[in-house]
C-alpha cells in the first residue's frame, strides 16, 4: 500500500482516541487536550468512519474500549510515543537548554526554591522556568517538561518516580515549646493544633497511628499546605509536617520535633512525573540527576 494512497487519520483524532480510551470519558478527555466534548466526538466518529468499527462501547456510565479498540490502542500508543520523542528531540537540539518544571507549592517553595541557586550551579547551561500550583498542568497544553505532583501517584500515563519515602512528625516552635511544656502524644489533642485541608495524613490518622486510638482535633484551621509551618514556626501551635520539606527549618532550629522518629509516619506524598520518553532528554536527565544528588545530600546532613 503507498502512504500517499493510504487513509491516514489526524494525529489529532488519534490523541482523542488514546486520551478517550484512558479516561473513559469523552469529557475529562476532552478537558485534558483543551478542546471540546463536541469535538472530541467529532473527532471519535470520524475515527470510526474511518477505521469503518466502533471503537468504544458507550453507555451512561462513560465509554470502554470494543477488541477493535483495545488492538487499535495498542497500535497507535507506540505511534504517538515515537512521534512525541522525535518532536521533543528536534525541539530539544534547538531548546535544550530550556527546563520548565511545575511544581506542587508545598515541594516548590519549601524545598526547590530554597536549592534554585545550587541547580544554577551545578547546571548553569540550564535556563528553568519554575511554576507552582495544586492544579495538575497538562504537559503538552502548558509545555511542562516536568511536574512535582503532591499525592497518590495515579498519573499512569506518564513515567512516575517518587522522590523518596517521606516521614510526617509532629512539630512546633522553640517559642510554643517555651510556652507549653512538650507533651506527651496522648496529651496532645490538648494542645492547639494546626490542621489543614489538604495533607495526606490528619491529626485524627496520626493518633489512631501513635497512641491506638482517634482523637478530634482542634486548632487552627488553614486552608494551604503552605501555612502551617510558617503558622508553627510563629508559635500558633503544632503542625503535622514533612521532615524533608521541613528540614531547613529543622536544620535552623525554628521547628523542634516533638516525639522520636518511631512516631513519624511514612508516606509517599511527592513525585516526579513527566511524559513517557522525557526521561531520556539532555535537560530532563540533568535536571533528574541533580534532583537525585541534592535529595541524597540533604539524607547525609
Amino acid at each position: 500500500m503507498e502512504i500517499q494512497k493510504a487513509a491516514i487519520p489526524s494525529i489529532k483524532a488519534l490523541q482523542v482516541f488514546e486520551q478517550v480510551a484512558h479516561f473513559g470519558n469523552v469529557a475529562r478527555a476532552a478537558e485534558e487536550l483543551n478542546i471540546t466534548p463536541s469535538a472530541a466526538s467529532h473527532q471519535l466518529a470520524k475515527l470510526e468512519k474511518l477505521v469503518g468499527n466502533s471503537l468504544f462501547n458507550r453507555s451512561a456510565k462513560g465509554v470502554s474500549l470494543t477488541l477493535a479498540g483495545e488492538t487499535y490502542l495498542r497500535e497507535i500508543s507506540q505511534l504517538l510515543l515515537n512521534l512525541a520523542q522525535a518532536t521533543a528531540q528536534i525541539r530539544d537540539e534547538k531548546e535544550n537548554n530550556a527546563l520548565r518544571i511545575h511544581c506542587a507549592p508545598s515541594f516548590g517553595l519549601l524545598w526547590l526554591l530554597p536549592r534554585l541557586k545550587q541547580l544554577h550551579e551545578a547546571c548553569p547551561e540550564l535556563n528553568v522556568t519554575l511554576s507552582c500550583s495544586y492544579e495538575n498542568l497538562s504537559f503538552s497544553r502548558d509545555n511542562i517538561d516536568v511536574a512535582i505532583r503532591h499525592g497518590f501517584p495515579d498519573w499512569s500515563p506518564f513515567d512516575i518516580k517518587t522522590i523518596r519515602d517521606e516521614f510526617i512528625t509532629a512539630m512546633a516552635s522553640p517559642d510554643y515549646l517555651r510556652r507549653h511544656p512538650a507533651p506527651t502524644p496522648a496529651a496532645l489533642a490538648e494542645h492547639r493544633l494546626i490542621l489543614s485541608e489538604t495533607p495526606l495524613i490528619q491529626w485524627p490518622q496520626w493518633f489512631a497511628a501513635t497512641i491506638c486510638r482517634s482523637r478530634s482535633a482542634l486548632g487552627v484551621q488553614l486552608r494551604s499546605l503552605l501555612h502551617e509551618p510558617a503558622a508553627a514556626r510563629l508559635g500558633h501551635g503544632v503542625v503535622l509536617e514533612s521532615e524533608l520539606l521541613a528540614q531547613d527549618y529543622l536544620r535552623d532550629g525554628s521547628l523542634v520535633r516533638l516525639f522520636p522518629s518511631a512516631l513519624s509516619l511514612p508516606v509517599s506524598a511527592h513525585h516526579l512525573v513527566y511524559p513517557r520518553g522525557f526521561g531520556q532528554l539532555a535537560r530532563v536527565k540533568r535536571f533528574l540527576h541533580w534532583m537525585q544528588q541534592a535529595l541524597d545530600s540533604d539524607k547525609a546532613c
